[in-house]
């Protein structure tokens, strides 16, 4: 597959990039991102939620009413969960959620869905450009031209960026990212993909190396 390269302008520059098969020519693989996608949403669970038990509440142990006599049920002490107040039962403990996910399937994973935005032509090659300081409007001017300002897009670059990425921050569908921070889930989640030359070529040369 061939695509065009765009200039920031939204025009076409006259040059066209290959898209190599083992990354953007494979056949769909929806397990593998469903897999990626749970690890990494399972990893960012801060696991912190935690409710106090009957053993943990502060209170006083003395017996609330003699057991037999009263005409109602027997209590023990202010503790009782069925008070208000009193611990909860079975409540909720600080737990790990991470899991370990094979190297080979995280990979096949990302290049499943890079195979999928490929195919449904949500990929947009983009000609180097730089900022010389953080300019918020010039990004948004960017993003008018190539007709993706109320889309959810994703702009990757080989290296970090800082002068764009700032430009970016406060678009609200917007995210700069760098190869190393593309995932499956930043590639799922986005409507369009826009990768710079120079990214693209590193991520095509690294495929071959491994």
């Amino acid at each position: 597959m061939e695509l065009a390269v765009i200039n920031i302008n939204g025009k076409e520059t006259g040059k066209k990039v290959k898209l190599d098969n083992e990354v953007f020519g494979l056949e769909p693989n929806d397990h593998v991102i469903y897999l990626d996608v749970k690890q990494h949403l399972a990893n960012k669970r801060q696991g912190t939620h935690k409710a106090k038990e009957r053993g943990e509440i502060a209170g006083s142990t003395k017996k609330i009413k003699k057991q037999k006599g009263t005409g109602t049920a027997r209590f023990g002490d202010i503790k009782n969960p069925l008070f208000r107040g009193g611990g909860r039962v079975f409540g909720p403990r600080p737990k790990d959620y991470s899991f370990k996910l094979n190297k080979k399937v995280k990979r096949l994973a990302r290049f499943t869905a890079l195979s999928q935005k490929a195919k449904n032509s949500q990929i947009i090659i983009l000609e180097d450009f730089s900022f010389e300081t953080d300019n918020t409007k010039e990004f948004a001017e960017i993003q008018k031209n190539l007709k993706i300002e109320n889309k959810k897009s994703v702009l990757v670059f080989k290296e970090k960026n800082n002068n764009v990425y700032l430009s970016s921050r406060n678009l609200q569908n917007s995210k700069v990212l760098t190869l190393t921070e593309l995932s499956t889930y930043e590639i799922m989640n986005a409507t369009t993909l826009l990768f710079v030359e120079s990214s693209l070529d590193v991520l095509q040369a690294d495929t071959k190396k491994n």
